[in-house]
This record gives structure tokens, C-alpha cells and sequence, in this order.
């Protein structure tokens, strides 16, 4: 049984991570972590976890982390972890990092798109981009995993095959992305605000969202080059979920049956990849609460481009379910171990 820490234990991403390992069958939390709730009991907090989780909040502070623990996840906001993930590797412990604070290879990045100066560089390019479907053998022997963002998953994936074969143009890639309200982490911010939401359908960031060099630099790796790509993102009035539709002009002849096929051969060891079948659509309901991730292609002869749509729950597959998978590649575990649960 392996032990784990959980710093920003409160969050969306945390509560998530502390549900999917209630019964993670060889994982036990023994330390969580809340500036802000220190002191009191988690089912204090978040009452869903009356007698299943009562562990009491600590403060944040890495030397009070047992040092029996295994792993530490830290599912703080964006800034936050870059000054404490140096400390949690000094200590020795192999750390999960859900935030976006090192996912990105160059410091100036960060100053671009973050408006940080990161204060670990030299810990960036060590940092292990923790797709598990792409990076597993990373994955198993790093120290610090860069947990993905959520609607860089959604797109990555959707997209991996292609740009791995080169079966598309290189300028072509347009991405239209839709998110649910919880993205934006849980505290109170005025765009996200109930009456703001509700009855309401809007893009945000327009050509300037942080996930884009994210994006940007991983399929830039598959592709072996600079790739560029156009991403707007959506506000939708929902809790969980993010549905990313892409469009593209296919470069190969391959016809959609083919192309599917692709798919299905590329991620046939991914336990949760699902290839839809022709004239099935993505959904967000129909992977909320699992680590699933949906994709499915169409060929439109009239226009000649390639139509990828993808889902997850962004939540799970998009932070915590994922930031769980990496956790057991890293434990050398199934990969699935502990997430076999159906959508709801």
C-alpha cells in the first residue's frame, strides 16, 4: 500500500483526487493539505466525505509531510506550486503536479502567457509532460510529473495520430473548444459567477488562452516542428465537461473508415481511449465522472476537410482521474487501477 499527500486538499482537483482514492485498493492518503481550511476536518469542508475521509487539514508546509509518503500530488492553483514543488524534490518525494506550473519547457513562456517569473527553472525541462498515452515510459521513472491541462488533453489526443503520421496540413488546425464552469477552479471569480453563467453561452481568451503554448509545444513534438494552431474556448453553463471539435485538412487520401482504424491500432493499449463508431457522436454526459475520453472523426467530402471531436470530463480525465493514472504508471501499477469506474 503506497502513501500519499495531497497539498490544496479543498480545491476542485483535490476533492476529486481525494474521491477517486477512497477506494484506490493500493493507495492510502495520509497527509492533505489546505492554507486556507487548515484545522479542520475534511468532511468539515466538503460534506460528501462524512465517515469515509476525516482526515484533518494541515497547513502546507513540506516538512510537515510525513516523509514515509510515497507521493505527493499537488493540486494547488497556477503560480502556487512553482515555489513549493522545488522543496517537495529536495525532500525526495516524487510529486504530480496538477497545475500548469511545469508543463511548459521555457521560462519565458511563462512571463509571455502566465505573467510569472518561474522561480525553478532548471526543474522545467526535467519535468515529465504527464500524458500517459503518449509518455508512459517517462512517466514510470520521473520525479515530477506535469499534470496536462484539461482542454489540452481533450485536444492532444484528439489530434495524436494525425500529427504523428503527418496526415495533416501543418496551418490547418482549428479548435473549438467548450468547457464547463468548474475549469476555473473553486474560488469565487465575477465571469463565473452563477447569474453571469446560467442562460448564457460565451467565448473567453479569444486567441490568447494559456493552454495554447501547452498545446502548442507537445504537438509540436509529435509533429517534429514549430505547429501553430487556432483555439477558442467556450464558457457553457454546466458543471463538468469539455467537448473539443477541430477542424483540419487531411494531406493523406486515407479515407475515414482508414482513419479510424488508425485510431483504434494507435490507442489499442489505452484502456481509456473509446474510437467511436461511424455516426456516433461524443458527449459530455456520456463520460462525466470516469477517466474516459471520447473521440470520433468525420470526413466532409464537400468542403474537404477532417472533423475530429473529442469529450472528457475535465474534472477527471482533464485533472484528477489522469494525475490518479500517472500515479499508478509511477507506482508500477495498472494503469487503470482504481478508476474503473463507468460514466454516470
Amino acid at each position: 500500500m503506497s502513501t500519499i499527500a495531497i497539498l490544496g486538499a479543498t480545491g476542485y482537483t483535490g476533492t476529486e483526487l481525494v474521491r477517486l482514492l477512497n477506494d484506490h485498493p493500493e493507495a492510502e492518503v495520509v497527509f492533505l493539505g489546505s492554507e486556507t481550511y487548515a484545522g479542520s476536518k475534511l468532511s468539515d469542508i466538503h460534506p460528501q466525505f462524512r465517515e469515509q475521509e476525516d482526515l484533518i487539514l494541515n497547513p502546507i508546509r513540506v516538512d510537515e509531510i510525513p516523509p514515509t509518503v510515497d507521493l505527493v500530488f499537488c493540486a494547488m492553483p497556477h503560480g502556487q506550486s512553482a515555489g513549493t514543488v522545488p522543496d517537495l524534490i529536495e525532500k525526495g518525494f516524487r510529486v504530480i503536479d496538477l497545475s500548469a506550473d511545469y508543463r511548459l519547457k521555457l521560462p519565458e513562456l511563462y512571463r509571455q502567457w502566465y505573467d510569472l517569473e518561474h522561480p525553478a527553472p532548471s526543474l522545467l525541462e526535467e519535468a515529465v509532460y504527464g500524458l500517459p498515452e503518449l509518455k508512459r515510459g517517462e512517466i514510470s521513472t520521473g520525479r515530477l510529473i506535469a499534470n496536462p491541462g484539461c482542454y489540452p488533453t481533450s485536444i492532444i489526443l484528439a489530434l495524436a495520430p494525425l500529427i504523428k503520421g503527418k496526415l495533416i496540413k501543418g496551418g490547418s488546425l482549428i479548435v473549438d473548444s467548450k468547457s464547463g464552469v468548474s475549469g476555473a477552479g473553486r474560488a469565487p471569480k465575477q465571469p463565473f459567477h452563477f447569474p453571469d453563467c446560467t442562460e448564457n453561452f460565451k467565448a473567453y481568451r479569444v486567441a490568447c488562452h494559456q493552454h495554447t503554448p501547452e498545446i502548442e509545444q507537445e504537438l509540436g513534438l509529435l509533429w517534429g516542428g514549430d505547429l501553430k494552431i487556432t483555439f477558442t474556448p467556450h464558457l457553457v453553463p454546466m458543471i463538468r465537461g469539455i467537448l473539443s471539435t477541430i477542424y483540419l485538412e487531411p494531406v493523406s487520401g486515407k479515407s475515414e473508415e482508414e482513419l479510424r482504424a488508425l485510431y483504434s491500432n494507435y490507442y489499442g493499449e489505452c484502456p481509456f481511449v473509446r474510437i467511436l463508431e461511424a455516426s456516433a457522436w461524443p458527449e459530455t454526459r456520456f463520460v462525466r465522472g470516469s477517466n474516459y475520453i471520447d473521440i470520433a472523426l468525420k470526413m466532409d467530402h464537400r468542403t474537404g476537410r477532417l472533423i475530429v471531436i473529442s469529450a472528457l470530463d475535465n474534472l477527471v480525465k482533464g485533472a484528477a482521474g489522469q494525475a490518479v493514472q500517472n500515479m499508478n504508471i509511477m507506482l508500477g501499477l495498472p494503469e487503470d487501477t482504481g478508476l474503473g469506474r463507468l460514466p454516470i
